[in-house]
């Protein structure tokens, strides 16, 4: 590999002249610089990035920990993050949890020992599930800052990117409400989650400030067979003439296992699910979606970890970024 040091020596110039030429430094005479690239060009000339890095103490390269590769909510947010870290100058590198807590220690460990200056990520299930926070918060005080997406961790000081689970569901409940039905179900296979605790949440309490209302969840476990389970509980409560989705295959089993009963969506049941303009081609009528805006939220993300990293002597105070969702209204609720 050619270095600076034989670029300077064959155009007769300083190192120090050869390396403010390449980065268009004014106190470089247009010539030396015209030289000094053609030259660099000539030989195929590359900055030894480890090197770089070592001596201004940046990587200028983001550490990303999703937990699933491939939930195409997460898959879209992990391009929004690559696209917006590109265009501000930083390379991004990638790592699975796979749902799993040790795998999301390991990856902060493998990372976090000079290979990036920051991470961004999404919680794994089972992290969330036990609770714990402290890799969370031993990599911060190594001078890591870390920013939270989707499923975050409330009690983890760092700067996080949502969206507004409990108004979306709220809002939602409240629209089938308007189209008058009687009785709204609520069904998600993302108990454990804190974006399903908060979807809940919204919904219920849309669903408790009615006086002829009352709560119906069908919470389903990850060993459970979602489509007997669906179809089990629309049999049992024949009255359900509504349902609201903290998931997208979810929304989606609901309305095949509804027409698989006879009922005619979205005249006999309405159903509603959180889900991408993607995944709500798999059912007939198209699902009404609650759209989250995954790219948005990976900008976002990548935008205020750059902006930390850039700006760490001002010591900002930690944000939250909330992206609003959208409801995308189809076929399978009435107009």
């Amino acid at each position: 590999m050619v270095t600076l040091k034989q670029l300077a020596k064959e155009l007769n110039v300083s190192i120090s002249t050869v390396s403010k030429a390449l980065n268009n430094s004014e106190e470089i005479g247009e010539d030396t610089v015209k030289r000094v690239k053609e030259l660099a060009e000539l030989y195929n000339y590359k900055p030894n990035k480890v090197a770089l890095s070592l001596k201004q103490n940046k990587t200028k390269t983001i550490g990303v920990i999703i937990p699933n590769i491939l939930n195409h909510f997460l898959a879209k947010v992990l391009f929004g993050i690559e696209r917006e870290a590109t265009n501000l100058g930083y390379n991004i590198i990638t790592c699975i949890s796979n749902e799993s807590l040790e795998k999301e220690k390991e990856s902060l460990l493998l990372l976090a020992n000079g290979s990036v200056d920051g991470f961004i990520l999404s919680v794994a299930e089972e992290t969330q599930i036990k609770n714990e926070i402290d890799h969370f918060k031993k990599t911060i005080s190594q001078g890591l800052p870390i920013v939270m997406f989707d499923r975050v961790a409330h009690d983890v000081l760092c700067d996080k990117v949502i969206v507004d689970d409990f108004d979306a569901t709220y809002n939602a409940t409240k629209g089938l409400l308007l189209e008058n039905r009687k009785n709204i179900a609520f069904i998600s296979n993302i108990n454990d989650l804190s974006v399903g605790k908060l979807r809940e949440r919204g919904y219920n309490k849309a669903i408790l400030e009615e006086n002829n209302q009352t709560p119906l969840v069908l919470k389903i476990k990850k060993k459970d067979d979602h489509q007997k389970k669906i179809k089990s509980f629309l049999k049992k409560n024949k009255t359900v003439d509504a349902v609201i989705a903290a998931d997208s295959s979810s929304g989606i089993i609901a309305i095949n296992t509804a027409i698989n009963l006879g009922l005619k969506v979205p005249k006999d049941i309405s159903v509603i699910g959180f889900a991408s303009k993607a995944d709500s081609i798999h059912s007939l009528p198209r699902l009404t979606t609650i759209r989250q805006h995954a790219k948005i939220i990976g900008a976002h993300a990548a935008q205020l970890l750059i902006n930390r990293l850039e700006n760490m002597h001002l010591n900002e105070d930690v944000k939250t970024k909330i992206i609003k969702t959208s409801l995308v209204k189809s076929k399978s609720t009435l107009k």
